[in-house]
């Protein structure tokens, strides 16, 4: 798994939701680099912020799309507007989370992205 986040005290959140459950292989702080990296580690799932600098997630996330990748792509933003929902969904997307609900539904992302099944954070769909 790889994490692209660029704020510090989100990116340590994250990695304590996950460390125990999954092998994460790498982070990144921008979508360029997150874009590097995916192809160098070939990593099963991105979790991925779309408000990224350089190149932004949604960008990122149709790069990885037009390319074939296999790699699962999770987004995980502070972003409730359907809007980015179905934006992010058609550049790629396999789940999208709000931050504000990493700790009770990014597991869960993670676990639908990997058996092929969409998902999305509580706090939208309810």
């Amino acid at each position: 798994m790889l994490l692209a986040e660029d704020h510090e005290a989100i990116l340590v959140q994250v990695r304590t939701v996950l460390d125990e459950e999954f092998d994460i292989v790498g982070t990144a702080n921008n979508g360029r680099d997150a874009l590097g990296e995916v192809r160098r580690l070939d990593p099963d799932v991105l979790v991925l912020d779309i408000s990224m600098p350089i190149v932004n997630g949604l960008q990122t996330a149709r790069e990885l799309k037009s390319a074939q990748s296999r790699t699962k792509v999770i987004f995980l933003t502070v972003h409730e507007d359907p809007d980015f929902v179905a934006a992010a969904f058609s550049a790629g997307a396999s789940a999208y989370v709000v931050k504000s609900d990493v700790t009770t539904d990014l597991v869960p992302a993670i676990r639908n992205a990997l058996e092929g099944r969409k998902y999305i954070s509580q706090a939208i769909s309810s």
